[in-house]
C-alpha cells in the first residue's frame, strides 16, 4: 500500500521522532551494559534517518519496524509486528 505523497512527509516526521526517542531511551538504559559509545548512537541515528526517508509504502514502514523490533517493549501495547499493527501504530503517532 503506497503512502500518498501529501501524507508521506508527515508520516516520516512522526515515525522518525518516535523511533529516535526509542533509540535514545534504549541507548541510555543499555550503554554501560554493551559499552556503547556516542559514535554507535550517531551511526544508529544516521541509519534510521536513511531508512525512514526511503519508506514509501506501508510495507516499507512494516519492514523498518520489524528491523527495529528490539525498540518496542512488550508492555508498549503496540502490536507492530503485523501489517495491521504497523498501520495502527502509524495512526496512533498521527493523533
Amino acid at each position: 500500500m503506497k503512502i500518498n505523497s501529501d501524507n508521506k512527509q508527515r508520516i516520516h516526521d512522526v515515525l522518525l521522532s518516535d523511533m529516535q526517542r526509542r533509540i535514545f531511551k534504549q541507548y541510555n538504559e543499555r550503554k554501560d551494559e554493551f559499552n556503547l559509545t556516542d559514535e554507535d548512537f550517531d551511526t544508529q541515528q544516521t541509519l534510521l534517518v536513511d531508512e525512514v526517508l526511503h519508506c514509501d509504502s506501508l510495507n516499507a514502514v512494516n519492514a523498518l519496524v520489524l528491523n527495529n523490533q528490539d525498540l518496542f517493549d512488550a508492555y508498549d501495547d503496540i502490536n507492530v509486528f503485523t501489517l495491521e499493527g504497523t498501520m495502527n501504530y502509524i495512526f496512533k503517532l498521527l493523533r
